[in-house]
């Protein structure tokens, strides 16, 4: 079993000086973390980041791969394929390669002949801003997965910081990326379609928006403290087919095919909570053409 001293050790560097590279700089380095520095194709950025991280800039791939243990390529998804064929020009025997994609597997890393170390550690975190989303990723969950040799030194890495971390297998890993995407980014939609919604009932959209989000932080934070069952309210829950009617007479069609799909799971999520009520009937209409 790995120690958090092994992992205080590790010589750390990124590739990539975006918002997830600069916010995981920062917050390994508040946790006493080695990490040498940054390298970018835009110097500018690296300078930023080094700055802000009070590390070291490195001014080749060659640089900073000779000087650290691992490297955390931190570059966009479409990107990493690339950086990685650049990296296998140089001596990686025995390196400790990382990307932070939800998508990607750590199966990018295809390592020839050579013994490479890879893995996918994954924040489930959303990061909005380069200089400040590193003071909130202390709630966030990580997920890893990758080579056996090095997984529990990461695991306990980051749970030596506080994290929560699942290993997962790379087979699980759409699935994985799918719920992500699911609370993360189609909750955007929905919000963005309710807020629609509301301008077509005389509000403007930043009223709109200002009069949705109590609503919605209190359903979240109800779903955190009480679990989604408990946390259930509204038309379907209470069984009441005449308001769900009224919903999607003003619904077109899209809207209404969202609305209906999604109102299918809520009454399964419904039976559980209320098991004496028969939601037959919601069934049927959500689910008549």
């Amino acid at each position: 079993m790995a120690s958090p001293k092994e992992g205080d050790r590790m010589k750390i560097g990124f590739i990539g000086a975006g918002k997830v590279g600069v916010s995981l700089g920062k917050y390994f380095k508040l946790h006493k973390k080695n990490v040498l520095g940054y390298y970018s194709k835009n110097p500018d950025s690296a300078r930023e980041a080094v700055k802000f991280t009070n590390t070291d800039c490195f001014s080749t791939l060659y640089d900073i791969l000779n000087s650290c243990d691992a490297l955390f390529l931190t570059v966009p998804d479409k990107d990493i394929g690339e950086v990685w064929e650049s990296l296998k020009d140089f001596d990686i025997q025995n390196k400790i390669f990382c990307h932070c994609s939800g998508a990607l597997s750590s199966a990018v890393f295809q390592k020839g002949d050579r013994e490479v170390f890879g893995y996918s550690i994954h924040p489930m975190y959303a990061f909005n801003d380069k200089y400040t989303s590193y003071k909130d990723i202390s709630s966030a969950y990580f997920t890893i997965e990758g080579n056996e040799k090095y997984l529990d030194l990461f695991k306990c890495f980051f749970e030596s910081m506080g994290n929560p971390v699942k290993i997962i297998s790379k087979d699980n890993k759409s699935k994985y990326h799918a719920s992500c995407v699911y609370v993360s980014n189609l909750v955007i939609a929905l919000v963005d379609r309710g807020a629609d919604l509301l301008t077509e009932s005389g509000f403007d959209k930043k009223e709109a928006i200002d009069a949705l989000m109590p609503l919605f932080m209190n359903n979240a934070n109800n779903i955190y403290e009480r679990g989604i069952v408990d946390s259930l309210t509204g038309p379907i829950e209470r069984n009441d087919i005449t308001t769900v009617m009224k919903h999607l007479d003003v619904l077109n069609n899209e809207a209404k095919d969202i609305y209906k799909s999604l109102s299918l799971g809520l009454t399964d999520i419904a039976g559980i909570k209320n098991k004496e009520n028969d939601y037959g009937n919601m069934k049927k209409l959500l689910k008549e053409e």
